[in-house]
């Protein structure tokens, strides 16, 4: 029988995982305009392109096994072997095709000289899926701990190691490196925290009763893929890689809050939500306070980037990258849009919603990627940030509705609960933007608007959060008295 984690036991996975990714946020932070400064938009743009496919091939390469075996409440050392071999041998497979067809790939999508980045990028694949049944084992345990330890330790040597390559000329490279060293130190962490040992079993019939879960999970996860990664194609495509530059290195920025909080979160929901099984009750209030929590914590962040996207992007990525500031402002708005969906995704994975999960990231995978294409066909890289924050905005309400519907929460009620601190976030970036014209005007420099629009920003967010969140406020007060009491 699968053990029943509570709050505690959630709480205590959301910390290490928030931490390790807040280092490596602290990191990123510096690395990533260091290489934006040392590399071209061109050579980031080669680079994004490549790794999208990379990326997209691991995801399909890994079938949803993994999230099947986490699923299973009772497994057996045969499955867990029989998942690893099989991923192993598709992902050599995927790895095989990626470089027997990398430069026509490359042409296909817009960017010839990502060919022979491709062929060199294609051992990523069984790299990276080699430590899928690692994790799955950690994660089944509900032991965060020692991944975020062995992401925190291979992402920062990782990036070290980018920026130096990148200032003695290498250009390109230094981001194949930084992608190559980062994985294959994670993989050993994984290997050494699970101690797990794969034995040479495969057997057929131990993979049969995943297979139907999993493919589920692996239709939405390729939507899900498309809904994120398509942008970079279409605009490489329609625009050109200058400008599938601009919009990496502002999605990168952009993103960091992202990669602290919500992936953090995500992992850890997903094995929390499986194990509640039939609780009713718990999910509920797993689901709202959860989601409650990380538009609290992300939602400011990104409104608040929008307002200061201006000063931000001169003063970190410097004067040549200057004109994409709408860029980074619009990527910001259209992420702190979507934040009240940050746990939805895991929630209706680990509560056995395959269906609802795969067409709501359809709809949503078409949505986006015709939108954005659309707005660049008739206009320019503005425009299609524009129309990713509507496409967001839909996005919002649509999973909204299908997620309350399954939980029985009414709509409304439910958006409103979810939703408070993301209006809260929105009338302190309009203000701390009203307040702007006013800061350059006086100050006529970029590190000082930032430091004036975040001070601003945090004064206003935080009074509003006293008046419409002290419940929620009073609540996690409660929750850290109590896990205080416990370990006292």
């Amino acid at each position: 029988m699968a053990p029943v984690h509570g709050v505690k036991t959630i709480t205590t996975n959301v910390g290490w995982s928030v931490l390790s990714k807040t280092a490596t946020f602290g990191l990123k932070f510096v690395t990533v305009p260091i290489l934006a400064r040392l590399l071209s938009p061109d050579e980031f743009g080669v680079v994004a392109i490549a790794l999208t496919v990379v990326q997209f091939l691991t995801m399909i390469g890994g079938a949803g096994l993994t999230a099947a075996l986490i699923m299973q409440q009772d497994t057996d050392e045969d499955t867990v072997h029989s998942v690893f071999w099989a991923n192993l041998a598709i992902a050599c497979l995927m790895s095989f095709f990626l470089y027997a067809g990398a430069e026509p790939l490359g042409t296909l999508m817009g960017a010839p000289e990502s060919g022979p980045l491709l062929q060199v990028m294609a051992l990523l694949i069984p790299l990276q899926l080699s430590g899928d049944v690692a994790y799955t084992l950690l994660a089944k345990r509900m032991n965060f701990s020692k991944d975020a330890m062995w992401s925190t330790i291979s992402e920062s040597v990782a990036a070290i190691a980018a920026v130096v390559m990148a200032y003695h000329g290498f250009g390109v490279w230094a981001l194949v490196t930084q992608l190559f060293c980062a994985a294959l130190i994670r993989l050993v962490g994984l290997y050494s925290a699970s101690r797990y040992l794969p034995r040479p079993v495969l057997r057929p019939r131990k993979l049969t009763p995943l297979l139907g879960f999993s493919s589920g999970v692996m239709g939405s996860e390729i939507a899900n893929f498309v809904t994120f990664q398509s942008p970079m194609i279409v605009i490489a495509r329609l625009l050109g890689l200058a400008d599938a530059g601009a919009y990496s290195v502002a999605n990168r920025f952009a993103s960091i809050p992202n990669q602290v909080v919500l992936t953090a979160v995500m992992g850890v929901l997903f094995p929390a939500f499986s194990l509640m099984g039939d609780d009713r009750k718990r999910r509920s209030n797993a689901l709202m306070l959860s989601t409650q929590v990380t538009t609290v914590l992300l939602a400011p962040a990104m409104f608040g980037l929008w307002a200061v996207a201006q000063p931000a992007m001169t003063a970190i990525f410097g004067q040549g990258w200057a004109h994409a500031w709408p860029v980074l402002g619009l990527l910001a708005l259209s992420k702190g849009i979507i934040t009240p969906c940050s746990t939805f995704i895991p929630y209706l994975k680990g509560t056995g919603h395959g269906r609802v999960l795969f067409w709501s990231a359809v709809i949503r995978a078409i949505v986006t990627t015709a939108a954005i294409a659309f707005a660049a066909w008739y206009g320019n890289l503005v425009d299609a940030m524009i129309a990713l924050c509507v496409v967001n905005a839909v996005t919002l309400i649509g999973y909204s509705w299908v997620v309350f519907r399954v939980e029985d929460i009414p709509l409304l009620s439910g958006l409103v609960t979810s939703s408070r601190s993301m209006i809260n976030a929105m009338v302190m970036a309009v203000c701390v933007r009203a307040a702007m014209g006013h800061f350059q005007a006086r100050l006529d420099n970029p590190y000082l608007e930032l430091v004036a629009g975040a001070a601003l920003g945090g004064l206003v967010y935080g009074v509003l959060l006293l008046l419409t969140e002290r419940t929620l406020l009073r609540k996690l007060l409660q929750l850290v008295k109590t896990r205080s009491a416990v370990a006292v």
